[in-house]
């Protein structure tokens, strides 16, 4: 029998250490006095692992996984803050995504496995490292997005197993060995405040690994089921269920077992989509446990829900409990109270909510009102104790503006990305106009997106905007009215075409989420180039071009803007060979995820630390970068110079105008001081002279060019000017008003 709720904090209620009374140092006085954070410290548990049966029965293997659990440190964190008054310094009712982007408007995306690092140094100890931080405080990088660095993976019995998706299936609060110590992690916030900058780190609320809270779960012990979307199957109809193969932990149900499941009452049956499909792998969303023994002796077998990988079980965030709300709250407020980071990413939290839907209807599983509650508990905590979050939620627009409006403070831009890719390939940009139009449109402020280069993912293609919601609205592209699975279709498969294949043969189509390739092989593919192997200086000189005007898109608008380790030394993709074992399975992603050394510290290593090999770097690493005033690096920071002085960041876009010339995008902004800003991008690999026209431009108001600080044009009284652009060349112009005309002296004066 499940023990009662309360026993478990009467157990580690014990455990909690005394936590000091937090009170304003007097300096502040007689000022107003500044809102401190509080703070609190998780558990320290070591043992080792004896040899002994691993069931429930066996009281210290069930002892052993409390104290691992995540559950267990979220309670013990809790008791330490209630009835603080720290926890009362913050408004934490809305979102505010500009907050946000001024603390930190240009984020630095690592990858813990791929980032290189001096021989003996550990991940965390080089992000923490204060010439890493000069360097970036230089350029104009004012935050690092860390990635996951917590224990992640499983277990089997005493035995940790690795992770199964780049160490987003969370099993622990602990820093993995890995990557570092607690100490380290501590030590790079402070580093980071020393140079004005914050660290990011990653909550997963949407599922776990399969730890210690989840072997518990398994176990039927105390509030741990909770935690889970798992229903336990009576041995009566265990026939319903499939034989797990041997040396399996579990197995993915096939859809005829999912309808069986469904009829009889116990599952809600197949949801809008299996993400990460693959025949014979993940074929539905839900997996059959073996048989375990409980801490009661009796025989169990669950269904569990999973979203993504087997090794991913899904958080049930309605149960009776709350255990996997208090499970999530613990672990955000562990990172932002006691590690010190300033701000955290959400992973997957667009899927926190399933409901059985009509008969012969798919289960409600995406834009469900229960994902905006539970983003709007955790961003109105994280807000609470001083941080922010963004949200990387690939739904549609309507579903990124609903969650902004309570939730997250900032979201990632989901909705032009594929735009401005398809931009590239196609060299029109009449695709990404009509993506940022209907973000206006419907509400989106840019200010509230993060818009970044590459991260660790593919390049996500599933424009979930067309695809779903929006599948029967009729659209325009070239010419072509199509409804909105036409419309995703025909971009989905241009991309591909450009991309992969014989005209890609380094990418790789990523199931059907989008394509696995590095923001540079993005590029060789547009412009061509099929063997990335012998690109010549004049090849890697254009490359760089197109890659500085995906900067300039994503950094001169308002908003965050975000570029990672593989963009900052131009890494291309690596053979499918190197990363056989990883991508045996489907996951395609490893072919990005190359090691890269930003700083130049190891130069004769092939791997790093955690194995990954290294990736071809077209640029080099960042101190080489600064020496030359044309290299990637040099001309980044000259970006981010001009956003950061004239306050592009935390503008407001008004307007996306028609264009002369297909490959022309004209992005209209209002900044803060309430000057105009344009921002003008020539996405054709051709030279081109178009105008700009657009009802904000004040006729007889000059135009100047924030880079080189010349008048290049004045607007005529059609409200347009003209612009010349090079190929993939951009600029960022500022409209200044005309000078007030003279009154003409009265006669006789």
């Amino acid at each position: 029998m499940t023990e009662p709720a309360e026993s478990i904090e009467e157990t580690e209620s014990s455990e909690v250490p005394e936590a000091p009374e937090i009170t304003f140092d007097e300096k502040f006085y007689p000022a107003r006095p500044k809102a401190l954070r509080p703070v609190a410290r998780r558990r320290q548990y070591f043992a080792n692992a004896p040899s002994l049966e691993l069931d429930g029965l066996n009281k210290t293997y069930v002892e052993w996984l409390r104290n691992q659990a995540m559950l267990g440190d979220a309670n013990v964190l809790a008791r330490q803050l209630s009835g603080q008054a720290s926890m009362w310094q913050h408004s934490y009712a809305h979102p505010n995504p500009r907050a946000a982007v001024e603390r930190a408007s240009v984020w630095f995306t690592a990858y813990p496995l791929s980032y290189m690092t001096t021989p003996g140094q550990s991940f965390l100890g080089a992000l923490g490292d204060p010439e890493l931080w000069k360097t970036f405080r230089e350029i104009g990088i004012r935050a690092i997005h860390t990635g996951p660095v917590k224990k992640a993976g499983g277990l089997q019995g005493w035995r940790e197993t690795p992770s199964v998706d780049g160490h987003f299936d969370r099993i622990s609060m602990a820093i993995d060995p890995l990557f570092g110590e607690e100490d380290e992690f501590r030590r790079m916030c402070e580093v980071a405040g020393e140079h004005d900058g914050t660290i990011i780190d990653d909550i997963v609320p949407g599922h776990t690994g399969k730890g210690a809270d989840f072997r518990l779960a398994e176990m039927n012990y105390r509030d741990y089921p909770g935690i889970y979307h798992m229903i336990d199957i009576p041995e009566s109809d265990w026939h319903l269920l499939p034989d797990v193969p041997p040396g399996e932990d579990s197995v993915n149900i096939s859809p005829d077992a999912e309808l069986a499941l469904q009829q009889a009452g116990y599952i809600i049956g197949r949801l809008q989509r299996v993400i990460f499909y693959e025949p014979g792998v993940k074929e539905t969303n839900w997996s059959a446990t073996r048989a375990i023994v409980d801490t009661t002796g009796q025989k169990r077998r669950w269904v569990y829900l999973h979203y993504f990988k087997a090794g991913q079980p899904s958080i049930n965030w309605l149960d009776p409990t709350f255990s996997g709300m208090r499970l999530v709250v613990g672990d955000a407020l562990h990172s932002l109270l006691d590690l010190g980071t300033g701000a955290l990413r959400l992973d997957a939290n667009g899927f926190l909510g399933v409901e059985k839907s009509a008969e012969e209807q798919p289960g409600w599983s995406e834009g469900h009102p229960l994902s905006e509650a539970a983003n709007q508990l955790i961003g109105s905590m994280v807000r609470k104790v001083g941080g922010f979050t963004f949200q990387e939620l690939n739904l549609t627009i309507d579903d990124i503006k609903a969650t902004s409006e309570t939730g997250p403070d900032l979201s990632y831009d989901f909705i032009t990305r594929p735009g401005y890719h398809y931009a590239l390939v196609t060299q029109d940009t009449e695709f990404l106009r009509l993506t940022l139009r209907l973000a206006m449109e419907i509400g989106v402020d840019q200010a509230s997106l993060v818009h970044a280069l590459q991260n660790h993912d593919e390049l996500t293609y599933e424009l979930v905007h067309f695809a779903t919601r929006h599948k029967d609205d009729v659209f325009e592209l070239a010419g072509t009215e199509m409804n909105g699975a036409e419309l995703t279709e025909h971009v989905q498969e241009t991309l591909r075409n450009a991309l992969t294949g014989e005209n890609g043969p380094y990418n790789a189509v990523f199931t059907t989420n989008g394509i696995a390739c590095t923001t540079v092989s993005v590029i060789t593919a547009a412009l061509g180039i099929k063997d990335i192997s012998a690109l010549t200086a004049e090849q890697i000189d254009t490359v760089r071009e197109a890659h500085l005007l995906l900067v300039m898109y994503n950094a001169l608008q308002p908003g965050v803007f975000a570029l990672s380790g593989w963009d900052m030394v131009g890494t291309t993709t690596l053979d499918r060979a190197q990363v056989q074992e990883l991508t045996s399975q489907g996951d395609t992603r490893w072919i990005n995820r190359g090691a890269h050394d930003l700083m130049g510290t190891n130069a004769e290593a092939t791997v790093s630390a955690s194995g990954m090999p290294r990736a071809r770097s077209l640029y080099g690493p960042l101190p080489e970068q600064l020496k030359d005033e044309g290299s990637f690096a040099r001309r980044l920071q000259k970006i981010l110079k001009v956003r950061e002085e004239w306050g592009i960041a935390t503008g407001v876009l008004l307007d996306v105008p028609q264009v002369s010339q297909r490959g022309l995008l004209v992005m209209v902004h209002r900044l803060a001081s309430g000057q105009i800003q344009v921002t003008v991008l020539n996405f054709s690999g051709e030279s081109i002279t178009g105008s700009v026209n657009s009802s904000h431009l004040e006729a007889g108001a000059g135009v100047r060019d924030l880079f080189t600080d010349e008048t290049v044009g004045q607007v005529d009284d059609l409200h347009s000017f003209f612009i010349e652009l090079g190929a993939y060349q951009g600029t960022a112009l500022l409209i200044e008003e005309p000078a007030p005309e003279e009154e003409e002296a009265p006669e006789g004066t």
